[in-house]
């Protein structure tokens, strides 16, 4: 029996099975064995298929990476266009944009890159229409924005589920557990919360699932199967979402009203041809980007604090180094901080300090 039979038929043993208290277990348990399927299918494609990504292949700049995520012909690279005047191919049939179409928004002192990409069909995570290629731009994304018609609200279903298909979780955060392995010992469970949805024996046994005998695991949050699964298999990512409903210039108010009643998530009503609304979008990206204020102090200098350096909330000073330059942090000692992230003026902080809002930093490097 192949992967994909194999995956069928535990496809509708979980159909048959009824859901309940007492079934979770055994239906959790299978679902995380057409996870590990799934996983090893797309593997073997890869190998066999050998397809290139020209043309998808996009060198991260500015301090945040966005990207367009939606069905042809909804609105796109107009919007890129508007957003950062950037020359997006546009015109009235679909598949206008056949690769990857960078821009450059820049925002109250950010530079957030924007990717138009081009339209995704149903299926594109199982690879029509180049949909894998497409989607897998979004991986690196900060933050992914779904574009919607205003007359095809319901392809936000479309757009989600094909995301979560490639890996993509959005708007969640990773599961916040540790699973270290060991040669022997079996598996030990820290429960630092009670788990709501799964037992202590469906966490061993989906270990067990993949290989993993022996390991301490503690867990810190309550977790699902889904979750566990995401955490092992280690190909997950994460990122905020924006849903943007375009051409609203083409119906009445009242026709957008019930539309946005149909939308799951919050959405910004807008028209990317006649510009409305598009001020709201750079504004609600910024937000969502979550950036923080970073002052530089050269050695010895004054503290630069009409041009700060804008990074991302969480970021350590290791960050800041990469960002600066490739070469910094094998030439950094130590760091000097002034601010909220200190107990004192001029701290003395290593590469994994976590700075905030508006600190003042000085690199010390190496002699």
């Amino acid at each position: 029996m192949g992967i994909p039979e194999k995956i069928k038929a535990i496809q509708d043993q979980i159909h048959s099975t009824q859901l309940n208290k007492a079934t979770e277990h055994h239906v959790g348990l299978l679902k995380a064995k057409i996870a590990k399927l799934k996983r090893e299918q797309e593997t073997n494609q890869a190998k066999k298929s050998g397809i290139s990504s020209d043309g998808f292949d996009v060198k991260r700049s500015g301090d945040a990476t966005v990207v367009f995520i939606g069905l042809p012909s909804v609105g796109k690279s107009t919007l890129l266009n508007k957003l950062t005047g950037s020359k997006s191919a546009v015109a009235a049939y679909q598949f206008t944009t056949l690769t990857v179409v960078p821009g450059m928004l820049e925002y109250r002192g950010a530079r957030i890159q924007v990717l138009d990409l081009p339209g995704i069909i149903e299926g594109a995570s199982r690879g029509k229409g180049l949909g894998k290629r497409i989607l897998s731009v979004a991986r690196s994304a900060d933050l992914v924005i779904l574009v919607l018609d205003v007359f095809q609200p319901y392809h936000e279903n479309v757009l989600r589920t094909e995301l979560g298909n490639i890996g993509i979780r959005l708007d969640q955060k990773p599961p916040n557990i540790v699973v270290e392995k060991a040669a022997i010992g079996g598996v030990a469970v820290a429960q630092q919360v009670k788990l709501t949805s799964m037992s202590e024996k469906l966490v061993r046994e989906i270990l067990n699932v993949y290989g993993i005998t022996s390991a301490r695991v503690v867990i810190r949050e309550d977790i699902t199967s889904e979750q566990l699964v995401d955490h092992l298999t280690g190909d997950k990512s994460y990122a905020e979402s924006l849903t943007i409903l375009n051409k609203i210039d083409l119906v009445d108010p009242k026709f957008v009203k019930e539309v946005k009643t149909k939308v799951k998530s919050e959405v910004i009503p807008i028209s990317a041809d006649s510009g409305l609304n598009i001020e709201m979008v750079k504004e609600k990206i910024y937000e969502k980007l979550d950036f923080i204020r970073l002052y530089m102090r050269p050695k010895g200098g004054e503290t630069d604090f009409k041009e700060p350096l804008i990074i991302r909330r969480n970021s350590t000073i290791e960050d800041v180094c990469n960002k600066l330059h490739r070469s910094l942090k094998k030439e950094f000692r130590y760091g000097l901080v002034w601010g909220k992230s200190v107990k004192f003026g001029g701290q003395r902080v290593g590469l994994q300090h976590v700075l905030q809002d508006e600190d003042v930093l000085t690199i010390i490097k190496t002699r």
